[in-house]
């Protein structure tokens, strides 16, 4: 089979679907590798990289996009790019699936099976192939480092001839891997690092870690597969009560809270904001999906009421080079699952087969994806 990887051409994306240790792989299970010229030129991997580890370098987009059998790629198709797709072929990607119906429905058009890298159950022999964990987790260290660099201060306690320096103070809403991340980052930068999630298990990880976790005494969030589906109207309100009264100590808020197939909590108030110190700095992580900020603005850096407020979407092409490295593993590792160099296996019942198949055979199949688009269709 044909693997094809087009160039990225969504605004201020780095990463590239394939590293070229990663074709080796590939090369060596049997696959023929084509790379569009220049697709991992942002992610330092340059065309005479990916033809020293055998795959063959294509100048013409639409040549790479119709020639291949399967499709490899970071950010979901365009509607242009859905259009350039082989009949039959096969493309896995981040896609949000929901989020792009006119895009699902030319890839039907064509019979093209899609699988996405987000929707890869998080089972434990999937572990190799969770692209999200993989990305979030560099996010999550991004997040830090960008509040560290945007605030007037510095993060450890430091002691001089002139004076003792206070340790800066980060609050981070969430302790999923992002969040975790960001606490292990705030903490080894020196931070005094403080916690707040809807789920109570988090508890001890956060604390493993070095981190407060702010309390709140009342029945937190109901849980499905490890994530918050439901939070209690008590919980909700002790909760806002808490942080209003520590986001004020803070230097910086770094948040993480997202609920698959909804808009982003809004968790950080404009009244919150205004309480802030001035030059504090709040990292909104979820901004790409209308943002736990009120104030926050989709890949933009905004200062209101003295507080700095970086709305970055795409936290992990800031990291290219590790963000594509660990993703080509992750994608790497699915496609070997669902195929060999002959074919793909369509064990239609299997778990992560059926987790993470989008579309196939001219129709959308997967249950997540149908329920939500049916939900907006009212």
């Amino acid at each position: 089979m044909i693997v094809a990887v087009p160039k990225e051409i969504k605004k201020g994306e780095n990463r590239v679907a394939l590293t070229p240790d990663v074709v080796k792989l590939l090369i060596k299970s049997g696959f023929t590798v084509r790379i569009e010229s220049n697709a991992g030129q942002n992610a330092s991997f340059s065309d005479e990289n990916y033809i020293a580890a055998g795959a063959e370098v294509v100048q013409n987009t639409s040549d790479v996009w119709s020639n291949a059998d399967v499709l490899l790629k970071v950010n979901p198709p365009s509607v242009s790019e859905a259009k350039m797709v082989k009949q039959g072929s096969i493309l896995i990607s981040f896609m949000y699936a929901y989020t792009i119906p006119d895009v699902l429905a030319i890839l039907n058009e064509r019979k093209a099976a899609t699988f996405s890298m987000d929707a890869v159950p998080r089972i434990s022999r999937a572990q190799k192939m969770d692209a999200l964990s993989s990305q979030t987790n560099l996010a999550g260290y991004k997040a830090v480092i960008a509040g560290a660099n945007a605030s007037g201060k510095i993060l450890p306690l430091m002691m001089t001839a002139a004076g003792t320096i206070s340790p800066a103070k980060v609050l981070i809403f969430g302790a999923g891997v992002a969040g975790l991340q960001a606490i292990a980052t705030a903490k080894r930068l020196g931070a005094i690092v403080e916690v707040t999630d809807v789920r109570p298990e988090t508890k001890e990880q956060v604390e493993s870690l070095g981190g407060k976790f702010l309390t709140v005494d009342a029945a937190g969030g109901k849980m499905e597969g490890g994530y918050a589906r439901e939070v209690s109207k008590e919980f909700l309100e002790k909760q806002q009560a808490l942080i209003q009264q520590r986001i004020k100590e803070m230097d910086i808020v770094i948040t993480t809270a997202l609920v698959p197939g909804k808009k982003a909590p809004v968790l950080v108030s404009e009244d919150m904001v205004k309480s802030m110190k001035s030059g504090s700095v709040i990292v909104d992580m979820a901004v790409e999906w209308g943002g736990n900020c009120a104030l926050s603005q989709k890949d933009t850096t905004v200062t209101a009421h003295n507080v700095i407020i970086i709305g970055e979407s795409n936290l992990p092409s800031h990291l290219p080079v590790n963000a594509s490295e660990l993703y080509a593993r992750n994608i790497s590792t699915l496609l070997l699952h669902l195929a060999t160099s002959e074919g793909f296996k369509w064990e239609m019942e299997e778990e992560i087969t059926k987790g993470s198949l989008i579309t196939h055979q001219g129709a959308t199949v997967h249950t997540f994806t149908n329920e939500i688009l049916a939900k907006m269709a009212k």
